[in-house]
C-alpha cells in the first residue's frame, strides 16, 4: 500500500523524527494559549471588542512585515536555523511582559513581542523541513510536508486540552506559562537540530506549480474565513454557553480527524489536482458556517467539527504545498509567503466582524460569503487552466 510505504520511508529519514518532535511540542505550546487569548484580554484585563481586535491587528502587522521580510532574505542564507532560534527568545520575553500586563498598552507590547516573530518561526521551520526531505527523500516531499503540518496540528490540539486543564488548575496565568514552555521546548530542540542545506539545482529539478494570482487570492479568502472563526468562535461559544473551556474541547475533536484527513487530502490532490480538493474543503467550510448561523445547539457546534477538520486539513496541508510549489526554487520565500497570506487573512478577518454589533453567531455569515467568492474564483481558475490545456 502506497501510503504505508511512503510513511515508513518518511520515518526512516535521518533527522525527520527530530523535526516531527519539534513541531509537535511547538504546536502544544501554541495550542495551550490559542482559545484563551481573546477571553484573557476580555475577562482578566477588561478590554472591549475593538481593543482586543486592535491588539491582535497591530501585533499581526508587525508579524507580517517580519515574516515576508525574513522570507525574502532567508534563501540567501546558508543556515536558516538561526532565525527561529532568535525568534523564540523574543517570543518568551514578550510572554513574560504579557502575563504581567495590567493595561491595554502593556498587553499590546507583550503580545507584539510574543507573536510578531512567530511567522518567522513557522515559515523557516517548514522551509528547513522541505529542504531536509528534498535532499534525503525527494519522492515524498509533499506528503512529508503534510505529515509535518499534521504533526503541528496534533500538537496544537493536544495543547488545547492541556490549556483547558491548566486553566482549571492555575487560571489564565497557568495557560500563559504553558505557552512559554512551548517556546522553550522549541528553542532547545532547534539548538540540537542538525540542519540540512539544499543545492538550488536539486530544487529546480522538482515539478512546481504555475504562478496564479487568482488562486493566491482565493486561498487568501479561505484563510480570511478561517481567521474569523479562529478569533470569534471562542467568544461566541463563551457568550452563548458561558464556559471558556468548551472551545478547547470543540477544537480538540479536530485532532481526531486531522492527521487522517490531511493524508487523504494529500493523496487526493496528487491524483485529482490541488484545486478541486481545495474547492471541496471550501464547500465543507461553507456548510459549517451556515450551521453556526442557524443553530443555537451546542451539539451542532460539536458535530460540525469533522466537516471543518477536512477544510482545515486542506487549507493547511494541500494549499500550503500548492503555494510553496509556485516558488519551488525558493523554499524560504515560498513557506513564508503562505504564512504571510494566513497573516493577511487574519488581519482582515479581525476587522470584518466589527461591522456586526455584539458577539453573535450572525458573525459567521461573513466567512460564509468569503467562501462563496473564493469558490467562484477557483472555478474560474480551473476553467482557464483546462482551456489552456485544450489549446496546448
Amino acid at each position: 500500500m502506497r501510503i504505508w510505504h511512503d510513511f515508513k520511508l518518511f520515518l526512516r529519514i535521518k533527522g525527520a523524527l527530530h523535526l516531527v518532535l519539534t513541531l509537535f511540542l511547538y504546536g502544544i505550546g501554541m495550542g495551550i494559549l490559542a482559545p484563551m487569548n481573546a477571553i484573557y484580554l476580555r475577562e482578566s484585563l477588561g478590554l472591549g471588542k475593538v481593543e482586543i481586535a486592535s491588539i491582535f491587528a497591530i501585533s499581526l502587522l508587525l508579524n507580517m512585515v517580519l515574516t515576508i521580510g525574513v522570507g525574502i532574505v532567508s534563501d540567501s542564507m546558508k543556515r536558516k536555523k538561526t532565525i527561529p532560534l532568535l525568534a523564540s527568545v523574543v517570543c518568551m520575553i514578550g510572554l513574560v511582559i504579557y502575563m504581567n500586563a495590567d493595561s491595554y498598552a502593556q498587553a499590546l507590547i507583550g503580545m507584539a513581542l510574543a507573536t510578531a516573530p512567530s511567522g518567522m518561526i513557522m515559515g523557516q521551520l517548514f522551509a528547513m523541513a522541505r529542504n531536509h526531505v528534498t535532499r534525503l527523500a525527494p519522492d515524498i516531499v509533499e506528503m512529508a510536508q503534510i505529515w509535518m503540518r499534521a504533526t503541528y496540528s496534533v500538537g496544537f490540539f493536544t495543547g488545547l486540552l492541556v490549556g483547558a486543564n491548566l486553566y482549571l488548575l492555575a487560571t489564565f496565568h497557568g495557560v500563559l506559562w504553558g505557552n512559554l514552555a512551548g517556546y522553550a521546548s522549541l528553542f532547545l530542540l532547534l539548538l540540537f537540530y542538525k540542519e540540512i542545506t539544499l543545492d538550488s539545482s536539486i530544487a529546480s529539478a522538482k515539478a512546481g506549480e504555475p504562478f496564479s494570482l487568482i488562486m493566491l487570492f482565493a486561498i487568501l479568502l479561505l484563510s480570511c474565513a478561517d481567521a474569523i472563526r479562529g478569533l470569534y468562535l471562542p467568544l461566541v461559544v463563551n457568550e452563548q454557553f458561558g464556559d471558556p473551556r468548551l472551545m478547547s474541547f470543540i477544537w480538540s475533536i479536530q485532532a481526531v480527524f486531522e492527521l487522517l484527513f490531511m493524508t487523504m487530502a494529500g493523496y487526493w490532490a496528487a491524483k485529482y489536482g490541488s484545486k478541486p480538493i481545495i474547492m471541496l474543503g471550501g464547500l465543507f467550510a461553507l456548510i459549517t458556517y451556515i450551521a453556526y448561523c442557524t443553530s443555537d445547539s451546542l451539539t451542532v457546534f460539536f458535530l460540525m467539527q469533522p466537516l471543518y477538520s477536512f477544510f482545515v486539513s486542506v487549507l493547511y496541508g494541500v494549499a500550503m504545498g500548492y503555494v510553496q510549489r509556485m516558488f519551488i526554487h525558493k523554499a524560504g520565500f515560498g513557506a513564508s509567503l503562505y504564512v504571510f497570506i494566513s497573516q493577511t487573512a487574519s488581519l482582515i478577518g479581525y476587522f470584518l466582524p466589527l461591522f456586526i454589533d455584539g458577539v453573535t453567531p450572525q458573525i459567521f455569515w461573513i466567512p460564509a460569503a468569503l467562501i462563496v467568492v473564493s469558490m467562484g474564483l477557483m472555478t474560474r481558475a480551473l476553467y482557464v487552466g483546462r482551456q489552456q490545456q485544450l489549446s496546448a
